[in-house]
């Protein structure tokens, strides 16, 4: 993998910014209480990272968290993935957004296809949380119940979700976009005693029923107890037999609302991986870990401030939904977007911005090139005056995603590039508002991650590319996978390679200035001939040539010892996939990357398949040209796109007569 420092300074934050920041505030409040002097943020990192039990407790102070009981210590010294944390507080994740209660700004914003934009107040929604989770509890529903919700990006999820926190159950959640039996894998696994869910959706301007799925759903989970339909398609249906109405439960004005303080270590809700080829990992995170993740990582890493508009391109299928929930914990208002990001045109989340003065725009490197790909320009179409900041994950984010979002969106932008998942619900690395942004490059490590390139030796290394570690815990780190009693599951996911310490799967670099470079999955690198090559290269290559829509890369190891790299391009329409096309793509990714990067075919498909996240599909890919993947070890439910797979099931058998 290429070695390139040469990174231009795109943006720095002025005096003001700087002085005026999250992250200032809490350094000044660590030097009154004698926490020590930081004069910048390296330093800041260094005591957060070398001082883990005492940095985790200045965030509970400082933040000052809501609590019954005294803990004992703030982490055991059991070594990761055993570390115990705050044993022996209560707390509750939804009594902490609920203090934030106020009638200066909305809690939340939102809007669908084709419709208006719509505020929600803080008063409503405690209103609508009050009277379901006292109908919930007075149906039975109790502490560690689990809530399952078939929902999109909808007021009604975070009501859902609250209520369901409120109780101390845990919430479990997928996307109306998932196929029945890729819901059915992941709800059956924790036996849920409430169903959610609506009766369709718009997307893409085209109307979805989901009776028919929620009619399998029900006969699948023979746990349910209860079911509550959210009408959302067609309001003046009736719902289903045997399922309540959400307005009959949420409409109850005289009741409070109450919270249950459970254990730190008690679940907050159950998130999965992929599944693309098997049993999707049910990831399990506490209530305490993820309050003390969110409050750190949102209010210093993405500097959210009292009524600022927090948006991120998402469904309920996507962890970054449960990630944006906690713009309400840190005072800020949700903004909520349920349809496609380009209908009826890619100019449809910009002009959204400027209607509802969105402050931060959180979207994928996916959406950033599709957006390069259609030759918008948001900065001149629209006032993004109120925009201060763009988040972005998903994939990583190439120097020509930077650049283009300094000359289309705004050149006084604050990028915040990420990286994390679902795993940890948070970004390991992302957003400094004291530091400066490189194109292409992640501006720091959060605090309190102790993240570390080793090398395959298992040594720390910098500059150079290698295996991306945490080497100390994090309280929001899962407590366990559900039914995973043993940890087999967990340990094999994280701690196989190098015992006691976190590999998360993605090559990276840390760079001379403490940057991070992110060159995609570990698990995907084409491994040609013993040279390592990151997959986003390749992609960076590709993603600027005009003629190319998409493109996935894949490296097979044959029997014999050689290696094989077909290139599958998406082309442009109009474009013809010849022998100057060829050239030129070769060309260009000889130029971008090296000749080793060349690949060894080039063929044009008709799309990449992808994750319902939006995720390239690599590995299944090469397992199936490898000879590894069929239909029976393949999950087609767990993609946006299914019938994509069988141009590779084909190609395989063809690689086969070779």
């Amino acid at each position: 993998m290429k070695n390139n420092d040469e990174a231009r300074l795109l943006w720095q934050p002025d005096k003001s910014f700087k002085d005026h920041s999250n992250i200032q505030a809490y350094t000044n409040w660590l030097r009154e209480k004698n926490y020590g002097d930081f004069s910048d943020y390296s330093s800041l990192w260094e005591w957060s990272v070398a001082n883990i039990p005492i940095f985790w407790e200045t965030i509970w102070k400082y933040f000052d968290v809501l609590h019954s009981g005294q803990y004992h210590q703030v982490c055991s010294e059991d070594k990761m993935p055993h570390t115990r944390w705050f044993e022996g507080s209560k707390l509750n994740y939804a009594e902490h957004i609920f203090r934030n209660y106020t009638n200066n700004y909305p809690a939340l914003v939102y809007k669908r296809e084709n419709d208006s934009a719509k505020e929600i107040s803080w008063q409503i929604l405690r209103q609508q949380v009050a009277s379901l989770s006292r109908y919930m509890r007075s149906a039975g529903v109790k502490k560690g119940d689990r809530i399952a919700a078939y929902l999109p990006n909808c007021p009604q999820a975070n009501i859902a979700f609250l209520a369901t926190n409120a109780l101390g159950a845990i919430w479990s959640a997928t996307s109306p976009d998932f196929g029945v039996r890729s819901v059915i894998d992941r709800f059956r696994q924790i036996n849920p005693k409430v169903l959610f869910f609506i009766d369709g959706y718009t997307y893409n301007g085209k109307a979805h029923s989901r009776h028919e799925v929620v009619r399998q759903l029900r006969q699948e989970l023979p746990t349910l107890e209860i079911a509550i339909e959210v009408p959302y398609l067609n309001e003046q249906d009736d719902p289903l037999p045997g399922a309540l109405r959400w307005d009959d439960l949420t409409n109850d004005e005289s009741c409070t609302l109450d919270f249950e303080r459970v254990p730190f270590a008690h679940p907050i809700w159950v998130l999965y991986s992929s599944g693309t080829t098997g049993l999707p990992k049910p990831i399990t995170h506490s209530h305490g870990g993820i309050l003390l993740e969110h409050l750190k990582y949102l209010t210093f890493h993405n500097n959210i401030k009292p009524g600022d508009r927090c948006f991120w391109y998402t469904t309920t299928g996507w962890m970054m939904w449960n990630y944006i929930q906690a713009s309400l914990l840190c005072k800020g208002i949700a903004v909520l977007y349920d349809g496609s990001p380009a209908y009826p045109d890619m100019n449809v989340l910009w002009k959204f911005s400027e209607e509802v003065r969105i402050t931060h725009f959180g979207t994928s490197a996916g959406y950033i090139t599709a957006n390069m790909k259609a030759e918008t320009h948001p900065g001149k179409d629209y006032d993004l005056s109120a925009l201060v900041s763009i988040g972005s994950t998903g994939s990583p984010l190439p120097p020509e995603g930077f650049d283009w979002l300094y000359k289309e969106v705004k050149q006084d932008l604050w990028v915040a590039s990420i990286s994390g998942g679902t795993d940890v619900c948070s970004a390991f690395v992302g957003g400094n508002p004291l530091w400066p942004v490189y194109s292409g490059e992640i501006q720091c490590r959060a605090l309190g991650c102790l993240l570390e390139a080793f090398n395959e030796e298992g040594d720390s290394i910098v500059d150079q590319v290698g295996e991306m570690v945490i080497t100390k815990p994090m309280p929001c780190m899962p407590v366990y996978f559900w039914n995973d009693k043993n940890f087999e599951r967990y340990q094999a996911s994280y701690f196989e390679d190098f015992p006691g310490v976190w590999r998360h799967g993605d090559w990276t670099r840390i760079t001379p200035r403490s940057g991070i470079v992110i060159y995609g999955r570990s698990d995907s690198t084409l491994n040609r001939g013993g040279v390592r090559i990151g997959t986003s290269e390749i992609y960076s290559a590709t993603d600027a040539l005009e003629e190319i829509k998409d493109s996935l890369v894949v490296c097979i190891e044959k029997s014999n010892g050689d290696f094989y790299m077909p290139l599958f391009v998406v082309l442009n329409a109009g474009v013809t996939l010849n022998e100057l096309l060829s050239k030129k793509i070769n060309n260009a990714i000889r130029t971008t990357c090296s000749p080793r990067h060349v690949p060894d075919d080039i063929i044009a498909i008709a799309e990449v398949p992808y994750t319902i996240s939006g995720k390239k599909v690599e590995t299944p890919v090469k397992k199936i040209l490898s000879g590894q993947g069929t239909d029976a070890t393949l999950n087609k439910d767990a993609l946006r796109n299914p019938e994509s797979l069988n141009f590779f099931m084909n190609f395989a058998n063809q690689l086969k007569l070779k």
